[in-house]
């Protein structure tokens, strides 16, 4: 079984996304024996910026946080994307929209992040499969979480909140904010999924 894919989606894929991918990836290395339980990616709905590195407020920000920037290089969504990920974060719902268009079967496994983030108080850990450190356990566990996210949002549209403002252009005190609500999810996300110990 290939390990849980999470993609991450902004427009340019320099700034939220990259982010969003890289500190998800460093809060699942946190609290997992193996970094390869996790696939964390991302990809823009424009292609402005492929082949590009992350920008370099943003890079430092996952840095900073003690994750890696290490390798990345900008790309545009493809449907292929959308088709292997088990998860889908944007960062805004009009990128929630662009996803879902593409490819509507995703739609139950689609959020904007802060909206997955707010979701994940009502998932209920007792409810969910047991923890464990191997990839078929992360799996079940993970996949549980997002279906049981789906149904705590019992088809509601994500609130205006639920948005991240994009840094572009902004300077090092936007992207810090940024980074700070990603970590809102991704750590409360990772905790869920791998409680200490695992």
């Amino acid at each position: 079984m290939p390990p849980f894919t999470v993609l991450h989606v902004c427009m340019g894929n320099i700034c939220r996304s990259p982010m969003a991918e890289r500190l998800l990836a460093h809060a699942i290395r946190q609290r997992a024996r193996h970094d390869d339980v996790i696939y964390s990616h991302s990809a823009g709905t424009g292609g402005w910026h492929v082949g590009d590195g992350m920008n370099p407020p943003a890079a430092r920000q996952v840095c900073a946080r003690g994750g890696d920037d290490s390798g990345f290089a900008a790309r545009r969504l493809r449907s292929e994307h959308i088709d292997s990920a088990d998860l889908v974060l944007t960062a805004t719902c009009e990128q929630q929209d662009y996803v879902v268009a593409l490819r509507p079967d995703a739609a139950g496994r689609t959020f904007v992040l802060g909206e997955f983030g707010r979701l994940l108080a009502a998932v209920d850990p007792a409810a969910l499969p047991p923890t464990g450190a191997d990839a078929d356990t992360v799996y079940a566990r993970a996949t549980a979480i997002v279906e049981a996210a789906d149904v705590a949002r019992a088809g509601a549209p994500p609130l205006p909140g639920d948005d991240l403002d994009d840094p572009w252009g902004r300077g090092d005190k936007a992207f810090k904010r940024v980074a700070d609500e990603i970590e809102d999810t991704v750590r409360p996300f990772a905790a869920l999924l791998l409680p200490a110990g695992q």
